[in-house]
């Protein structure tokens, strides 16, 4: 693989929160044109690695690099023009709940560009035709289902052009229509527009039926890689209760604690 095609690398990379091991020596990469999807449990830093992936924290060691760069080495106008390459879907679409859907849209424009009002009403509109709600320009986001939201946060994330886009979580709280269709979204966005997916999610039959390349993440690194049908034929414990969703295995239902009865019956005093 050419190494122009990699768009993510990170390599050896260490972050810990008050003494507690996040990642330790976590290694992963996206393709150019590619959707990769990062699996694990939760609580194994999938949200955090998004963070460090764009600037907002930065690691204690290892390598973390996007489009090139070293991200923690960026300048803040750098980082900035990092960030205006990649669009966002947050988890539950983090809409503006005083702005209408068009508007809603049409912030990243209005915020980054000077464009006139009639290319920008086009700009939006063409976007909201891609996600199938330029007839819900006007509705506020009180109006919307958790689907629609959802698809309008899409929009909002795409209407820069991002080279990029970052997906965290973006099937919790959907019905199964509404699933189905941000995973035609998705899968479509990549083909249409050769946009490169970073897919964060828990959703093993979603994520299987669209990724090129599965990671999961578990005790701060990488347990298994691949596809997602290579994924299900590895004979690691900890990768088959995930796969499967089984109650039991190495990923503990309890939190560490003290022991139970020591201390229910320890005296207060």
């Amino acid at each position: 693989m050419n190494r122009s095609d990699l768009l993510v690398e990170v390599r050896d990379l260490d972050y810990a929160v008050d003494g507690r091991a996040i990642f330790k020596g976590l290694n992963l990469q996206a393709e150019r044109g590619r959707i990769t999807a990062i699996m694990g449990p939760s609580g194994t830093g999938k949200t955090t690695l998004l963070r460090l992936l764009m600037g907002a924290i930065h690691p204690q060691g290892g390598s973390v690099r996007f489009f090139g760069a070293e991200v923690p080495q960026l300048g803040r106008a750098a980082l900035y023009g990092l960030r205006r390459r990649v669009g966002m879907l947050f988890q539950n679409g983090a809409l503006l709940t005083d702005l209408s859907v068009f508007e809603n849209v049409a912030f990243p424009l209005r915020e980054h560009l000077r464009l006139p009002e009639p290319l920008l009403r086009r700009l939006v509109l063409m976007k909201l035709q891609a996600v199938g709600l330029r007839g819900a320009a006007t509705l506020m986001p009180s109006s919307l289902s958790g689907g629609m939201a959802r698809r309008v946060a899409l929009a909002r994330a795409i209407v820069m052009d991002p080279e990029v886009i970052i997906y965290d979580e973006p099937f919790v709280g959907l019905d199964p229509i509404s699933m189905g269709v941000v995973v035609r979204l998705i899968q479509s966005l990549n083909q249409t527009l050769g946009i490169t997916s970073l897919v964060v999610s828990h959703d093993v039959r979603e994520i299987s039926a669209i990724a090129h390349q599965t990671y999961l993440l578990s005790e701060g690194a990488v347990v298994a890689a691949g596809t997602p049908d290579s994924l299900r034929a590895t004979a690691a414990p900890v990768v088959e209760q995930f796969m499967n969703g089984l109650p039991d295995g190495p990923v503990p239902f309890h939190y560490p604690a003290p022991d139970y009865h020591q201390q229910l019956l320890r005296d207060p005093a």
